[in-house]
This record gives C-alpha cells, sequence and structure tokens, in this order.
C-alpha cells in the first residue's frame, strides 16, 4: 500500500519549512518500516489527517483496531507519548505500546469522523469542556514539558516580529504582549495541560463517549487551555451580527463550568488569537489571519 501523506500535512509542514522536507520526503519509507516492524495491517490512510502527522487506522497481528501516528520531531511527538503515559487513557486516548520507537505512536482506535465538533454548539462546548477538565492533573514528577511561559515566550518573539513587519497588527499585538506580562506576572495554578486543545481533538470512543487526541502539552495555567476552546467555529461567531456578545457569554459561561478566573481566561484567548492570527498572516493564510485578528479585536 502505498503511503502518500494527504495534502492538508504536506501544506501546514510546507508553512513551517518552506525550504523542503526530509521528514515529509521519507514519510512513506518510515510509515512501511513502521507497520512491518509491529505486523500491521493497513486499512487505510486517514484523510484529510492532521496538520503534523500520517495517521494510519491499522489492525494489530491479532485483529484489533489500532491508529498508527507518525510524526516529526518539530511536532514534539515524545513530548506527546508522555503526557498520554501520564494520562492513562483518563480523559485522553490510550497507548497501545510501552516500547517507543521516536517519532511513532500506537494508540487505541476512536471514531476518527466523528468529534464534538459534529454536536450543536452548545452540547459540543459542553462536552468538550468536560473531556478538557479530566486532563488537568498534577504533572509527573521530574517532568521535561514545556511551560506556558516558555512556549509562549517563543511565540511572543515571532508576534513582535510580525507586528515590525506590519504596523497595522501593532496595536493587537501590544494589547497581547501585555496581556500575558499580567498573566504571567501573577501566576496560577500549575496543571499538566493540552496545550492545543479544540473541539476538533475530541473524538468519539467505544471506552467512553469523547477522548481527547493530538496533544501539544505544556504545564501551566488551565485557562491558558481552555482560550483556544473559546474561539472554537470562529468563522461561525465573525459571521453573527452578535458575535462579540455570544464571544462574552461563552467566555463567562467556560469560565465558570471549569472554575478558572474569567479575566485570566479572557486574556490568554486575547493572546492566543493575535498569535495565531499573526502567525497566519505570516505563512500567507490571509482570511484565517483576517478573522483571528477581528475576533480578538472584540476581546
Amino acid at each position: 500500500m502505498a503511503f502518500e501523506p494527504p495534502g492538508r500535512l504536506v501544506r501546514a509542514l510546507g508553512e513551517t519549512a518552506p525550504e523542503g522536507d526530509d521528514w515529509l520526503a521519507g514519510l512513506p519509507g518510515a510509515a512501511r518500516r513502521a507497520v512491518e516492524l509491529r505486523g500491521l495491517t493497513v486499512e487505510r490512510v486517514q484523510v484529510p489527517g492532521g496538520r503534523s502527522s500520517l495517521v494510519l487506522l491499522v489492525r494489530t497481528a491479532d485483529g484489533s483496531p489500532a491508529v498508527l501516528k507518525l510524526a516529526p520531531p518539530r511536532a514534539r511527538p515524545e513530548s506527546e507519548r508522555a503526557a498520554l503515559a501520564h494520562w492513562a487513557g483518563r480523559g485522553a486516548v490510550r497507548l497501545l505500546e510501552e516500547a517507543p520507537v521516536a517519532g511513532e505512536l500506537l494508540l487505541e482506535k476512536l471514531r476518527p469522523d466523528v468529534s464534538v465538533r459534529s454536536l450543536p454548539e452548545a452540547r459540543a462546548l459542553l462536552e468538550a469542556a468536560g473531556t478538557l477538565r479530566k486532563l488537568w492533573v498534577e504533572p509527573p514528577a521530574g517532568h521535561s514539558f514545556e511551560t506556558v511561559a516558555e512556549r509562549t515566550g517563543r511565540q511572543a518573539a515571532a508576534m513582535r516580529a510580525g507586528a515590525a513587519a506590519d504596523p497595522a497588527v501593532a496595536p493587537l499585538v501590544d494589547a497581547a504582549l501585555a496581556a500575558r506580562a499580567e498573566l504571567l506576572a501573577a501566576p496560577a495554578e500549575e496543571k499538566l495541560l493540552h496545550g492545543t486543545f479544540r473541539q476538533s481533538k475530541v473524538l468519539a470512543g467505544d471506552r467512553v463517549p469523547w477522548l481527547a487526541v493530538g496533544p501539544d502539552p505544556v504545564v501551566g495555567d488551565p485557562a491558558f487551555d481552555l482560550a483556544r476552546l473559546v474561539r472554537d467555529r470562529v468563522e461561525d461567531l465573525i459571521a453573527q451580527p452578535s458575535g462579540a456578545s455570544t464571544t462574552r457569554r461563552r467566555i463567562k459561561r467556560l469560565a465558570e463550568s471549569l472554575e478558572v478566573d474569567r479575566d485570566r481566561l479572557r486574556d490568554w484567548t486575547l493572546f492566543r488569537a493575535v498569535e495565531s492570527g499573526v502567525r497566519a498572516g505570516r505563512v500567507g493564510r490571509a482570511r484565517d489571519a483576517e478573522l483571528l485578528l477581528e475576533f480578538a479585536g472584540w476581546l
């Protein structure tokens, strides 16, 4: 079977490696070796799949369904492995093998075509928030996970460069960076976080109704994790005449339901929306940048 990477993965990796990507070029061969090593039978490549990994739906040697995920080092698959091992299936997809092979994850099979995003908006937010709550646990002793301060520090540097290149975004960047500084000056409790949580990262399962997938884990303020969920379906929010007020109600509802400080949630939502908007503009996704920065302006 040919293991050609889906177009979505090729485009997304091209944004972070515009001069070409050795990992992507070697992916078909790596996938064949990973399958042969485990004695797997491949059913299909998941399409459109993710933006940072190749996902294969497979069966193990005993016929059990599973998922094989291959990701490049810059997607931090070993950090994902460590987080999934720590959660041990509580709120998140389970690891199915203990002996790790770098960049390769064998996972329990969920229903990859059914996420909470398929539910009506109010129910989707409820189910997603309930799943996220399960992931907020104490990080393991001596962990090596990136912290929120470290990750957002790297992002802040890129945001400043984006503002220098496009003065039109400078006021929002300044506001977002000021919000970050205030948040880090008064730190909240630190938990292990999913890091890139949104509705499409919560898939239907058999063991429990909904489980999170695809973490890029960090340790820090839970409001940072929840902030990405606030802007889910941003295109729908922007299309609504009441989008700004709907966003404020969403912040209030999510903050209350997950017991996080509403002001911290608003400020992290601002930072993450501006960061994503500036990054989208930098790689040529002008429409995404426009939506995200308009959304940020409401905050």
